[in-house]
């Protein structure tokens, strides 16, 4: 359903994009997982055509990107990161501008966006602007789905909602899933990778893999241990400076450590953390997540 060959972009001195390469298979939700500045945004304006690349070509639904932009932009449903709807419009307004632009309305399709449009029906007189974050998350939504398109573009569409928006949001997905419908999406969470079928890894304008997340958690490679210790400050610097040491990096409460060696000497980097006066060492083996694996990768 979506051909990305070898698309670069550059913004004045910045290459935004680097010969940019990979395939979406119709029904799959693939996900684009990486920093702020990673590429994400620009890959997604690009493939719903508002952006020109500077070179490569892509082709969405068998569409040519530049030649036939017009059957593309029918025939895909856009949710960018920033919401967009017409903010003195309702609720119920929007949806049926957005419609009436694709020449259908909203009865015609509505099946397709029941689940998601019934949360916020209750409030469908209700202006856009006034709308909390995950309201506005399904509005955009609504109105990206409601043409039925058979390719959507999803940019960091739960970045600035709570967590429980972005659990119902991703149940929303995999039921549009369930209808056939192709889903590329960005997001910087890594823990959201879990949720699509295969992912990009990618950085700085480069995609350093593209696997299952189970696949790229398989191929880590080398023992990972969690660390923790009285005082934090310095620990990071320390434990770098251990002369062992692979990489170090801060995990919420924890310090995530992998060894020159393969495996820890546990008594040996304990005794290394005493002597410099920590208390209450733990170390212990860990499974890597993706995040990890973005790490690895990004060394």
């Amino acid at each position: 359903m979506i051909i990305v060959r070898e698309i670069e972009k550059k913004y004045g001195g910045l290459q935004a994009l680097q010969k940019t390469s990979f395939e979406v298979e119709k029904g799959e939700i693939f996900g684009l997982i990486g920093p702020d500045g990673a590429g994400k945004t620009t890959l997604i304006r690009i493939l719903t055509t508002l952006l020109l690349p500077d070179h490569g070509s892509a082709e969405i639904m068998g569409h040519d990107l530049i030649r036939d932009y017009r059957d593309i932009r029918s025939n895909i449903g856009y949710m960018p990161g920033r919401f967009s709807l017409y903010m003195d419009l309702s609720v119920e307004e929007n949806l049926q501008l957005f419609a009436s632009i694709f020449g259908t309305t909203v009865e015609r399709n509505y099946d397709l966006i029941r689940d998601i449009y019934e949360q916020i029906e209750p409030f469908k007189k209700r202006r856009a602007g006034a709308l909390s974050g995950g309201m506005k998350q399904k509005l955009a939504l609504s109105c990206a789905m409601i043409h039925r398109p058979d390719v959507i573009f999803l940019d960091e569409p739960t970045t600035g909602v709570d967590a429980v928006s972005r659990k119902e949001f991703w149940h929303m997905l995999k039921n549009l899933k369930a209808h056939g419908i192709t889903i590329l999406v960005s997001t910087p969470y890594m823990d959201e990778a879990g949720m699509c079928d295969r992912v990009a890894l990618i950085d700085k304008g480069k995609i350093f893999s593209i696997a299952s997340p189970e696949q790229i958690i398989s191929e880590f490679g080398r023992p990972l241990y969690s660390i923790r210790a009285s005082k934090k400050g310095h620990l990071v610097r320390d434990l770098r400076d251990f002369p062992y040491a692979r990489s170090v990096f801060i995990f919420g409460d924890s310090i995530h450590y992998t060894d020159k060696r393969g495996d820890v000497q546990y008594k040996e980097l304990e005794r290394y953390l005493k002597d410099k006066n920590y208390s209450g060492v733990e170390i212990q083996q860990i499974e890597p997540n993706i995040e990890d694996c973005f790490m690895e990768l990004m060394k």
